[in-house]
């Protein structure tokens, strides 16, 4: 059986590349098996899990629920099977005291043997999408305070994890820890493809060139706000504002500013 797992990383068209597969999924089914991260909650939360300390206990459930799917797969389906989740790499770095992909290698690693265990003869390949480092950090920066009650300021945030930038040395520890094959995309190189990243992975599918004519291409998808907005994202985390409030107050201004540039 052969396997293509999108593994990562967060903030390289990770989002991008899983809407265009559910948006197109009922002609890619005709040659592919195609699992997104709303496809395997249990299976990205234990590897979120499992990132924030390292438990062996969190990487046996991991292991178990991995299992669990896989054991729900026909073996005598000719057709690859495709899995695109930056949660298997675990939390997006920059927050809970993550600096990087530090559990990426071990989880990767883990999906192989659990894969060879499960599976007639599983052929996996690895990708990852990746991003030049100033770009990146920008990126992650804007979805922490968006998503989370983040409290720090840009310029000492770029500042910390500029040392951690380099995701081409994340995926080169990622390559040193498994035995299968390790492909990468860098997101500024697959601008002039229509279908943006998504084409880099079916490059990596090896996709019949008719598909790709007949698949619809979406816009990017979660991009980032200006920064007079994320100023007033960093400025609500910071207030006394209740969570809920908070949520609320947040959602109003995305939606502002959508409606703004959309005029």
């Amino acid at each position: 059986m052969r396997i293509v797992v999108h593994a990562g990383f967060h903030k390289t068209g990770t989002t991008s590349i899983q809407h265009m597969m559910r948006r197109n999924g009922r002609k890619l089914a005709r040659h592919f098996r195609c699992c997104t991260r709303r496809d395997l909650p249990a299976l990205c939360e234990a590897a979120r899990a499992y990132s924030l300390k390292h438990d062996p206990a969190e990487l046996g459930l991991f292991t178990y629920e991995l299992a669990q799917f896989l054991e729900t797969l026909d073996p005598g389906d000719p057709r690859p099977l495709v899995i695109s989740s930056e949660d298997l790499s675990g939390h997006m770095p920059g927050r809970f005291g993550l600096t990087g992909y530090d559990a990426a290698p071990r989880l990767m690693a883990t999906l192989e043997q659990v894969a060879g265990d499960c599976l007639p003869d599983p052929r996996i390949t690895f990708f990852f999408t990746t991003r030049t480092p100033g770009p990146w950090l920008r990126s992650t920066y804007a979805q922490h305070l968006r998503a989370i009650r983040f409290t720090e300021d840009r310029d000492s945030y770029l500042s910390r994890m500029q040392p951690h930038a380099d995701l081409d040395r994340a995926t080169a520890r990622i390559a040193a820890a498994v035995a299968s094959p390790v492909k990468t995309a860098r997101l500024e190189e697959c601008a002039a493809d229509p279908l943006g990243p998504f084409g880099a992975l079916l490059d990596v599918l090896r996709a019949p060139e008719k598909l790709r004519g007949r698949l619809t291409a979406l816009p990017p998808a979660n991009p980032s706000f200006p920064d007079h907005v994320l100023d007033r994202f960093l400025a609500l985390n910071r207030s006394d504002l209740s969570r809920a409030d908070l949520t609320a107050a947040k959602k109003r201004l995305m939606q502002e500013h959508r409606a703004q540039a959309g005029d």
